[in-house]
């Protein structure tokens, strides 16, 4: 055999695996293409993703720190060669090699906050670097300019022209959305606020009355209502943190019905059915004690009989049910509604802000739901999401199966806050 044949036999062999392996490899590209989707699709998600991005970094405003980071997302997702944003401070965020153009874009933007529309302006020569044209639009909010998009490129596009435009109305957006969740943390806070200024006046005079009065009769039973008072005022009036455990709250309202049985006495009595799984839930702090509150100053504080208050909480799926049950005077179930819809009196405030707070928390299916009728007592029922990972103070035990519903003997109707 001639001794170059079987080098002939390798080397076909050889080439033979080369071509399919690119083969191979060939395929699999293509088919790894198709499922990622079509060039169209690519550029779709990256839009989406550089948006999300600098959506993160511009809800605290236009001088807060996150803006250069927005800028660096902006600028891939407009293609410029450098993006500058401008507040109405006078501040500026360059992203890129734009130092040389920064004395110029601070003109640029205070001529687009005077003319308040999108503009297209040559960069002169002594502040050129590669760039020819800067193409600015102003950032609106509540009718005034708030601050400048500034794209620098090296020549002037009409699709950047329109770009550049379209995402300066998007900031725009985000900084409306960054003032609303402002003003709702505000309020959320506010109503905090009238909660706690809620239980200084009217309870705080009471307590101090039923311990006075055991003073001479009784001194270590006025001992013992101090320290609960003590525990009650600290825990209301703290200033850290928005949420608390079930436990926790249990535990002041513990103390609150302590000191209002020294008023009572016998008269009102108390039950708790608490599903042992259910007391490391996470809840909004003073979301629970001004239900009992008012089931002790609306229920049956005018009823000569006294009577008795039921917490209870149970598994409900997803949810924790929580639920305040009184068989006192009753409420008028369309004055609860009104009530409920921010109309009415302030008698019940306690109730109001509780379901507000709960609405902004987690939705309006979250509202409170209260039934009550004259004479016929009154059950408040509300729900929080077993899982809060924003709000979790810890580690919670896994809870599974839902409590059953449960039928109201009193043929009370239901009143609901509108979504």
């Amino acid at each position: 055999m001639d001794e170059s044949t079987p080098v002939a036999l390798l080397s076909g062999v050889a080439i033979g695996v080369v071509l399919t392996l690119g083969v191979l490899l060939l395929w699999r590209y293509a088919r790894g293409s198709r499922e990622l989707g079509s060039d169209e699709e690519h550029a779709t998600y990256r839009t989406l993703h550089l948006a999300s991005q600098a959506a993160e970094n511009l809800r605290g405003g236009l001088d807060a720190d996150e803006v250069s980071r927005a800028a660096r997302h902006l600028r891939s997702l407009l293609g410029c060669e450098i993006l500058a944003i401008a507040d109405s401070g006078g501040g500026i965020v360059i992203d890129g090699p734009g130092e040389p153009v920064r004395e110029f874009a601070a003109s640029v933007a205070a001529r687009i906050s005077e003319g308040g529309r999108t503009q297209v302006v040559p960069v002169p020569n002594d502040s050129r670097r590669d760039v020819a044209y800067a193409i600015a639009a102003p950032i609106v909010a509540d009718g005034v300019v708030a601050g400048t998009i500034i794209a620098f490129a090296k020549t002037r596009r009409a699709p950047l022209i329109r770009a550049t435009g379209e995402v300066a109305a998007w900031v725009s957006a985000q900084l409306r959305l960054g003032e609303l969740d402002a003003s709702r943390a505000a309020l959320a806070e506010a109503e905090l606020r009238g909660l706690r200024a809620q239980i200084s006046p009217h309870f705080i005079y009471n307590a101090l009355t039923a311990i006075a009065s055991f003073i001479t009769t009784d001194p270590r039973e006025a001992r013992e209502l101090v320290l609960e008072f003590a525990d009650f005022t600290r825990y209301s009036f703290r200033r850290q943190g928005d949420f608390t455990t079930l436990a926790e709250e249990l535990r002041s309202i513990h103390s609150y019905l302590r000191l209002e049985r020294a008023r009572f006495g016998d008269r009102l009595q108390v039950t708790l059915q608490i599903a042992p799984e259910t007391l490391s839930t996470v809840i909004p702090f003073l979301s629970l004690q001004p239900l009992v509150e008012n089931s002790v100053r609306h229920g049956l504080e005018s009823m000569e009989r006294g009577g008795r208050i039921t917490i209870s909480a149970c598994d409900a799926g997803r949810d924790v049910q929580i639920t305040v049950e009184d068989d006192g005077a009753g409420i008028d179930p369309e004055a609860v509604a009104e009530l409920l819809a921010g109309q009415g009196d302030g008698d019940h405030i306690g109730l109001r802000n509780v379901d507000s707070r709960l609405r902004q928390l987690y939705g309006d299916e979250y509202a409170l739901v209260v039934e009550t009728n004259i004479g016929a007592g009154t059950l408040v029922r509300l729900l929080v999401p077993q899982s809060q990972p924003l709000h979790d103070l810890g580690p919670a035990p896994s809870r599974a199966g839902a409590a059953p519903s449960r039928p109201d003997p009193a043929g009370r109707p239901a009143a609901r806050a509108p979504s």
